[in-house]
């Protein structure tokens, strides 16, 4: 069977139970005792697990089947999860994706997972912190065995059976390593064992054992009445057996053995940094250090439903909206022509026609709006990977994530929110020695949040640490040669919070793989003037710091004010406009060499669109009274000087092309109805 047709599925499908693996390992961090958490863990380990054997990526299914065996541990009970179990779980994930990736560059999914697996292996043996020493030659057996761990019903089955004069006894047995049929040879076993008794507890498994998912060992308890030496002779009489010890247990040595086993499990997680099998460079812990609990809304599970969904290509969808554009284009032509030929019955078919398309056109903009949960879904697992490296306690809180955004937009904004997170949790965010001596609580809080507001999304990053130190920022401006010592003493809070986002700027007085290389928070600002949106600070030293973005909805069909300047018409988006007006010569004013107008008891500047795209067929200073339209960007307003308005219009946006440079002020074009081009105008290279 062609299994290529169906790769593009496992990839998507694979991503999915990635991600899903990932948020249920940070809740069950946070309650390590709910093993329903763990169920659903488990299973979408085994779907991942089979998905990936029936496509033939055998390393894939190999690590996810390694993984499935400590969970069954801790879904049984039979293991405690522990800090190094969650790391060593993590780490799997991380190979996972890695795979994944690789399979999607078109490789075999392969991965150098050696030392994962063996970190699995010895958590699945119970070996981890604790070597069992050989108990052959040795009289003191107390001293000597390290048996299994027992529950406590498992504990009185054989204290009662050791008092009531049965014999309860410690079997190891191990096969030779060259052992072709290792699950044939344990059936042997076990079959000789229960014809003479009854087995309470093996390790592993029992099912492991059968199905041969074991190295060439396996120990048990169990209870009997035949003596230790006769059995040990038996299972040695089996074929392909290299060692069985057979100890016969009495109460003290049968307590001193569990309460050794129960120790071993409570000191594993200190230990378990120096094993062999972990990785050369553990993550940081210290006492002061703890995962971060993720508040995200719970999802509840259900019955399962018949699916109600389909995956579509997104470039297909792109297409679709392409086609769409044109028939948009063709609807303003039919609009205006209608107007011009006075025909009722070809009014009221536009008419129809406009109001269908424009239900279209709502189906076609929800078929691309996305969650930003797609996007928010992978800030937990790097919060809490980021907090663990810093020795920080944080909480990271996501409110919003259902909130839609056009696929472009989301597609874009995942590095600035990438970079304005890890700037919270590294300069926000203080240590909590520090927090504790402010007198806040140990754990810092961040919150992710999404809400829209009118044709707007906004997403805000705020954290309760130290706040902008205005000082700090002005000294390292200045340092790094952003702005002279004059600039930066004119400057206002707003103002100083905005060399944030300079090139090259940083506060960070050590570089680290988190910080302090000048690269990040520029790259945010630009990304997102790029998208139309813009980023704005808020600050409270000692209280922390909000970062609130603001982004359009689309970026494919917008509303606009159509506006003239001579013989050119533009277009500018709805989103920016406050208002428009009519501004008299005379009140114009001149401030440092720059024309401002009164507007709402201040002055704003005022920006002569002739003047800056060298219109000659119109100028502004020949007219006694000019329409402006007010703009916003932030918090900053200016009044561009126009000739006339057209009217609102929804338009298409098409970007320039590679064959234009790119043009100060103008974001793209659109085809009007009449199909004349009109540039759009970019609102927020006006404004600085």
């Amino acid at each position: 069977m062609d299994m290529n047709q169906y790769l593009s599925m496992f990839i998507d499908e694979s991503n999915d139970h990635l991600q899903s693996l990932n948020e249920n390992m940070l809740q069950l961090e946070a309650s390590p005792d709910d093993l329903s958490i763990v169920q659903v863990i488990f299973r979408s380990a085994h779907t991942l697990k089979g998905m990936a054997a029936t496509m033939g990526f055998e390393d894939l299914a190999s690590l996810t089947h390694k993984m499935e065996n400590v969970l069954d541990l801790v879904r049984n009970e039979k293991l405690k999860m522990q800090d190094y179990i969650f790391d060593t779980l993590f780490k799997s994930l991380d190979a996972l994706e890695s795979m994944v990736q690789d399979i999607v560059e078109g490789g075999e999914g392969k991965a150098d997972v050696s030392s994962i697996v063996s970190s699995l292996q010895a958590i699945e043996r119970g070996e981890v912190a604790v070597a069992a020493p050989a108990a052959a030659a040795v009289p003191d057996h107390s001293a000597a065995v390290t048996g299994i761990e027992l529950d406590e019903f498992q504990f009185s089955v054989l204290s009662q059976s050791i008092s009531e004069g049965h014999q309860v006894l410690y079997i190891q047995v191990k096969l030779r390593d060259d052992c072709m049929l290792k699950a044939v040879r344990a059936f042997m076993v076990f079959e000789l064992l229960e014809r003479s008794g009854e087995i309470v507890k093996t390790f592993p498994d029992v099912q492991d054992i059968e199905q041969g998912e074991f190295e060439q060992g396996f120990t048990l308890y169990m209870i009997t009445q035949k003596q230790a030496g006769d059995l040990q002779d038996q299972i040695m009489n089996i074929s392909e057996i290299e060692m069985a010890q057979v100890i016969a247990l009495d109460q003290e040595t049968l307590q001193q053995m569990n309460q050794r086993n129960l120790a071993a499990a409570e000191t594993a997680a200190a230990q378990a940094p120096t094993l062999p099998a972990a990785e050369e460079k553990p993550a940081v812990h210290s006492p002061l250090n703890a995962p971060p609990a993720v508040k995200a809304p719970a999802k509840a599970s259900s019955a399962a439903t018949p699916s109600r969904t389909i995956r579509v290509d997104i470039e297909r969808l792109d297409v679709l909206m392409n086609l769409f554009s044109e028939l948009l284009i063709d609807r303003s032509r039919l609009e205006q022509l209608a107007n011009e030929a006075k025909n009722q019955e070809l009014t009221d078919t536009v008419e129809h026609m406009s109001r269908v398309s424009s239900d279209l056109q709502n189906i076609v903009l929800k078929l691309r709006m996305v969650p930003v949960d797609t996007v928010f879904n992978r800030f937990p697992r790097m919060v809490r990977d980021l907090a663990k490296s810093l020795d920080k306690k944080i909480d990271l809180v996501i409110t919003g994530a259902e909130t839609e955004l056009d696929r472009t937009v989301i597609d874009e904004i995942g590095d600035p929110l990438v970079h304005l997170l890890r700037n919270s949790v590294d300069h926000g965010i203080e240590s909590p020695a520090e927090r504790l001596a402010a007198g806040k609580p140990e754990t810092g809080t961040v919150n992710l949040r999404a809400f829209h507001s009118g044709n707007h999304v906004f997403i805000e990053i705020e954290d309760d640490g130290k706040g902008i130190i205005r000082e700090n920022i002005v000294r390292s401006a200045v340092k790094k040669g952003v702005v002279t010592e004059e600039e930066a003493a004119a400057m206002s809070d707003s103002e100083a919070h905005q060399l944030l986002f300079a090139p090259g700027f940083s506060t960070a007085e050590v570089i680290s793989d988190v910080s302090g290389r000048g690269v990040g928070l520029d790259v945010v600002k630009s990304k997102i003037n790029a998208l139309g949106g813009n980023v704005t600070i808020y600050s409270t030293p000692g209280k922390g710091t909000n970062f609130s973005v603001q982004l359009p909805l689309t970026l494919s069909i917008i509303a606009a004010m159509l506006i003239k300047m001579g013989s050119e018409k533009y277009a500018i988006p709805l989103s920016s406009i406050v208002e428009t007006g009519i501004v008299k010569q005379s009140s114009i004013r001149t401030v440092h060499g720059s024309r401002m107008i009164p507007f709402r008891e201040h002055h704003i500047p005022l920006i002569s669109l002739s003047r800056v795209f060298s219109i000659p067929s119109y100028n502004e200073a020949d007219e006694a009274e000019t329409e402006i339209v007010v703009i916003r960007k932030g918090e900053r307003l200016a009044a561009l000087a126009v000739d006339d308005f057209i009217g609102q219009s929804e338009i298409v946006l098409k970007t320039l092309g590679k064959y234009l440079p790119a043009v100060q002020g103008i974001s793209g074009a659109t085809i009007l109805g009449d199909g004349q081009v009109a540039l759009i105008l970019d609102p927020n290279a006006f404004i600085k």
